[in-house]
């Protein structure tokens, strides 16, 4: 997927929320369940293709068992990768 256009925060997240989805080994629609959205809004997520709202990402972390602030962080790191 071509990801030059999105911007670079909401291509970590989706990147950081795909990672923690699969490493849980369960689906869009079992983590949309579970974070109280719809599988089609994780969807639009994990491609960048929608900016998260706090609270969502709140759930999110939630789901993955861990503080949101590790969420975001990592998002951080993975930007600051890129830019090396």
């Amino acid at each position: 997927m071509d990801t030059s256009h999105i911007d670079p925060l909401l291509s970590a997240l989706a990147s950081v929320l795909r990672k923690h989805r699969r490493a849980l080994n369960i689906s869009q629609e079992e983590l949309a369940h579970r974070a109280g959205r719809s599988m089609r809004y994780v969807s639009l997520l994990e491609r960048g293709k929608h900016q998260p709202t706090l609270d969502t990402l709140r759930r999110m972390s939630d789901v993955f068992g861990m503080p949101l602030s590790q969420l975001i962080l990592e998002a951080e790191t993975q930007i600051s990768q890129t830019d090396i």
